[in-house]
């Protein structure tokens, strides 16, 4: 738990859970109890139930009176028991939109600008608008313990939530579209190289012409309406994206940054 943080804590502790969920975590033994969450956290029962609740609401977890807190995965009926041939795509992208905001919560941010801009050409594509429409426009540094890992620049369509440099400077863009209510489905990624100019150099405190990593980020809602285009510029000696594949398709991935 991060005092510091200006989330709530059941909401801190919500975002912890959900990543050990997604991760299986408690696939064998069940959620521990509301006693032992909240030695684990140090906080009161009431903050763990409510973190509870929205695990429940997101239907990650059911919780079954003298059974326990159990995960729930995509296709399993609340009354229990497992679906085989449950996919596992979803629960995996959740992971990591979860494993990106969880990110966000760890590290500072510095808010370079913040303000509204129109689309361009590229930007309005990408988004689903039209030429010139307005969008919010951002630029922030993130930084680790070690120093700054990543220049991000993000666009957002205007009015979608309330977005402001100081918003920005408290609590991570996907938490304020969250918070607006936008239900967060899907996200598309590329990851590619990219030398750093002399603006990004500064702020990456690295050198002009430097090998960075770079990726676009795609983010669309459950109805598959896009709310945030990313574009991202990191240190690779501090950003870490890991894959895991297997023989069937399936994908599991995560990222992490040097503290």
């Amino acid at each position: 738990m991060d005092m510091s943080l200006p989330l709530p804590k059941y909401h801190q502790i919500y975002l912890v859970l959900r990543e050990q969920l997604q991760e299986g975590q408690f696939d064998r033994d069940g959620v521990p109890g509301e006693h032992q969450l909240a030695e684990q956290f140090g906080v009161g029962r009431v903050t763990i139930r409510k973190a509870l609740q929205m695990l429940v609401a997101d239907r990650l977890i059911v919780r079954r009176p003298g059974l326990g807190t159990w995960p729930l995965h995509e296709g399993q009926p609340t009354g229990g028991g497992k679906t085989p041939g449950t996919s596992r795509e979803k629960a995996h992208l959740s992971g990591l939109l979860g494993n990106i905001l969880t990110m966000g919560l760890r590290t500072r941010v510095q808010v370079i600008d913040s303000t509204v801009v129109n689309a361009s050409e590229a930007i309005a594509e990408a988004l689903g608008l039209e030429v010139g429409a307005p969008v919010h426009k951002s630029i922030r540094v993130r930084s680790a313990q070690a120093g700054p890992i990543s220049h991000i620049t993000t666009h957002v369509p205007h009015g979608l939530a309330p977005i402001s440099h100081k918003e920005l400077e408290r609590k991570p863009l996907l938490v304020l579209l969250e918070e607006a209510g936008v239900k967060l489905g899907a996200a598309t990624q590329t990851v590619s190289a990219r030398l750093a100019d002399a603006n990004v150099a500064r702020h990456l405190d690295v050198a002009v012409g430097s090998a960075l990593l770079a990726v676009t980020r795609l983010v669309r809602d459950m109805n598959e309406r896009p709310v945030q285009l990313l574009q991202g510029l990191y240190r690779p000696d501090r950003y870490q994206y890991q894959m895991q594949l297997s023989r069937v398709g399936d994908i599991d991935a995560k990222i992490s940054v040097s503290e």
